[in-house]
């Protein structure tokens, strides 16, 4: 079996450095057969998220092209195209790195017994993350409830070095038949925001190691500027590491690096490790993603979708920092992180919406969906999440506003009715949104959907119900 090929099935790991996976097929020898697998847990992605994906498959098929192989693409319930390759092409098994979504693993459970059920290679690697979910424990051996006791654990911790870039690739000695990415048409739902979007993505290996340099440039001055929405202060690697288009270590190694010489912060390192503690979370609780992860929050009284949710979603509620967030995630598929407080907070307490209205909407408009971060953000501004912000934390858009966006710039930048001369990215939005909404931008901002300590009382209200 020496010479039998090993299918690698590449899923969120889009790089060819710092790859577990597919460094450990390239020392093994064997040729290697990459496939992408559209299953039908891949075809549950939202518009945005979908379109994305096909673009980073793109962009990684033209580098594996570059060191001697390639990608071919098939379509299908991912045991049954799996088990067609293998009939097809002899290999003698799979390599893929884990994800630990319950979707996933549900999917992969049933392909590694399946393959092990017949004798042959079945190996899944580590890759998406620092460390697999069940390696960090509290001293009695359970899951950490809480961040800050998560950070703690696992700060001091080694990090193993990023795995060597892979160079070359063993081909086969005959490749499979291949379908047409574009015939899949991912990106149909995005419809004309497609192009919109793409001029504001970063898509794929080089861009991602460049976006991580510019960063590292002006690391140090990261837990002022992260919140200036109107600033570059963030690094925007989460599309990027959402696709698996960097890898995790390499981005904790260079800013630890970079705090080490007195050029980073250590607040970075936090914000990567909020994303671990995510999935720590979704992979222990798994129920995290759909409903309330506090059970005693299931009789709350939310409200419903409706008119107000969908002047939310349209970026026309009339709160100008709450409706810049909602039209830059319509015209960059992303969102400043702030802005991702302010406009859920805002639903789930000024609106009363369920925050599994807005979480359904993010994972359909956002490039860089993560199902574990997009759901513990969420219900950690409702309230009903771990480690979640008081339910009488409310925050005020306009306070907000106020300090972290003192100059209007961010506002002005997105919302072309509070400028006589909005600029090319606040006239965007409407080049995006579909054509159903009937949107103009010479038309009159609206009035607030809700005042804003009208709101505040209602929320306060239905929280002091609930408690007593």
């Amino acid at each position: 079996m020496t010479d039998a090929p090993l299918i690698w099935w590449v899923r969120r790991d889009l790089r060819l450095a710092d790859n577990p996976c597919l460094a450990a097929l390239a020392a093994d020898g064997r040729p290697v057969i990459p496939v992408v697998i559209l299953d039908p847990e891949t075809e549950a992605l939202g518009a945005a998220p979908r379109w994305r994906l096909a673009e980073g498959w793109r962009t990684f098929a033209a580098s594996l092209a570059g060191i001697g192989s390639r990608l071919t693409f098939r379509r299908g319930p991912a045991p049954d195209v799996i088990a067609a390759l293998l009939a097809e092409t002899g290999a003698a098994g799979v390599h893929w790195t884990r994800h630990h979504d319950p979707a996933s693993v549900a999917r992969d459970t049933r392909v590694k017994a399946a393959l092990k059920a017949r004798g042959l290679v079945a190996v899944s690697h580590a890759g998406h993350l620092l460390r697999e979910p069940w390696t960090v424990a509290t001293a009695q051996g359970g899951y950490y409830r809480v961040y800050t006791p998560y950070w703690r654990a696992v700060a001091g911790l080694d990090v193993p070095a990023p795995a060597p870039r892979v160079t070359a690739l063993r081909p086969p000695s005959a490749w499979p038949a291949t379908e047409a990415l574009d015939d899949w048409r991912m990106g149909a739902a995005m419809n004309r925001g497609a192009a919109v979007v793409a001029a504001h993505a970063a898509i794929g290996e080089a861009k991602a190691e460049a976006r991580l340099a510019a960063f590292l440039d002006r690391a140090a001055g990261y837990a002022r500027a992260r919140d200036r929405v109107a600033e570059a202060g963030t690094s925007r690697l989460s599309e990027n590491l959402t696709h698996g288009e960097i890898g995790i270590r390499t981005v904790w190694h260079a800013a630890r690096a970079a705090l080490e010489r007195g050029e980073g912060d250590e607040t970075f390192l936090k914000e990567l490790v909020w994303r671990e503690f995510a999935w720590h979370l979704m992979h222990h609780t798994p129920h995290i993603a759909e409903r309330n992860w506090k059970s005693e929050w299931d009789a709350f009284p939310w409200d419903g979708d409706g008119p107000a949710a969908e002047a939310w979603r349209r970026g026309m509620t009339g709160i100008p920092f709450v409706d810049a967030g909602m039209r830059e995630l319509y015209v960059t598929g992303t969102m400043h992180n702030r802005a991702r407080m302010i406009v859920a907070s805002f639903l789930t307490k000024h609106l009363m919406t369920h925050w599994k209205i807005g979480a359904d909407w993010f994972a359909d408009c956002l490039i860089d969906w993560d199902p574990a971060s997009n759901a513990m953000g969420w219900q950690w501004s409702a309230g009903s999440g771990p480690d979640a912000a008081p339910y009488f934390r409310i925050f005020n858009p306009e306070t907000q506003a106020n300090r972290f966006d003192p100059e209007g710039a961010y506002r002005r930048r997105w919302i072309a009715e509070l400028s006589p001369r909005p600029g090319p990215d606040a006239l965007a939005f409407f080049a995006a949104a579909p054509r159903s909404w009937a949107l103009d931008p010479a038309a009159p901002y609206p009035a607030p959907v809700v005042g804003l300590a009208e709101g505040r009382a209602r929320a306060l209200a239905a929280y002091a119900a609930r408690n007593s």
